[in-house]
């Protein structure tokens, strides 16, 4: 069971690899949106645009309905936007560490005197 559920894991990390992947998804928080809003708000190309809803479709992270001519996405399960703000919460927590890290430094002269 454990492989498993790495192969799973791996698996919505390999679909997220991509930061417009991961964008469609930001964009997708508030609710369902027809295709043509996301690729004007995110500033795609439609070819380039297709290929990243393949992706996020086939693993299952977005759904997707038509509606006349046009498709309407959605993310699957709102858990994954709660990964996603997690991933950002750590990203800010390192930042900090690192700006933290780097005030540290600037407080001392080339010699390891304080200024």
């Amino acid at each position: 069971m454990p492989d498993t559920l790495r192969q799973f894991k791996a698996n919505i990390f390999q679909a997220l690899a991509h930061p417009t992947r991961i964008a469609i998804v930001e964009v997708l928080r508030d609710g369902e949106l027809p295709a043509g809003t996301i690729i004007e708000r995110l500033g795609l190309e439609q070819a380039n645009a297709s290929q990243h809803f393949s992706i996020l479709r086939a693993k299952q992270i977005v759904s997707s309905r038509k509606e006349g001519n046009q498709v309407f996405y959605s993310v699957r399960d709102p858990l994954l936007i709660e990964v996603l703000d997690i991933m950002r919460r750590y990203f800010q927590a390192h930042v900090e560490e690192a700006m933290s890290v780097l005030q540290q430094i600037d407080l001392l002269d080339k010699d390891g005197a304080a200024k």
